[in-house]
């Protein structure tokens, strides 16, 4: 698969805590960004931060928090990203939790699939 030129950047905000039964959001929406067929996601894990309740979380060793934030990022063509978003309404619904989504204009200069490995 090759995509260049303009796509969508969809950007997830949540936290290290928010979970769809045991397992963590975070897993549950890169394995459904995979099986729905989106080009990638990369999950990522603050070191500090705050969101609507205005707490701080840190990873500070004296004020450690169980509840990082966590930005997941998924590029890939606005026909694939928008259908995507009503499954991510769900599992916010199912995970009971808060959150942000955030989608912007991208320009695509390289993404071509490596070699398979393994």
């Amino acid at each position: 698969m090759e995509i260049v030129g303009e796509a969508k950047l969809l950007r997830i905000f949540i936290g290290e805590s928010d979970k769809v039964k045991h397992t963590p959001l975070h897993e549950v929406i890169v394995n459904e960004a995979r099986s729905a067929g989106l080009a990638g996601a990369t999950v990522w894990r603050g070191l500090l931060g705050f969101g609507a309740t205005a707490r701080i979380r840190t990873t500070k060793l004296l004020d450690l928090s169980s509840d990082l934030p966590m930005v997941i990022e998924i590029v890939d063509e606005e026909s694939k990203i928008n259908p995507f978003i009503s499954k991510l309404n769900e599992l916010f619904e199912q995970a009971e939790c808060g959150g942000l989504m955030t989608m912007e204009k991208v320009e695509i200069i390289r993404y071509l699939h490596g070699p398979q490995r393994g």
